[in-house]
């Protein structure tokens, strides 16, 4: 089951404080609806908000890589620029 973990503090209001997850999911796209079930809002926050890294793999936009039992989901902020 691939684990999840939220490195930035603007997860903790829609989780009460929870910061690391397993969820059940084959793709990042599945994994983020798991987890908007499990804690209403957070899968829109992850979509506006997060860039997703994947096995150590940074993506900007990862709805479709596919996860392993065995893979670590880092959510982090976002990098702005302008």
């Amino acid at each position: 089951m691939p684990h999840i973990i939220a490195t930035c503090s603007s997860v903790r209001p829609f989780t009460g404080g929870v910061s690391a997850f397993d969820v059940e999911a084959d793709t990042v796209r599945r994994m983020i609806g798991v987890l908007d079930a499990r804690y209403p809002g957070l899968g829109q926050h992850i979509r506006r908000k997060l860039a997703i890294a994947v096995d150590g793999d940074i993506h900007q936009d990862a709805g479709d890589i596919p996860l392993k039992p065995t893979s670590e989901v880092v959510l982090i902020p976002k990098i702005g620029g302008g």
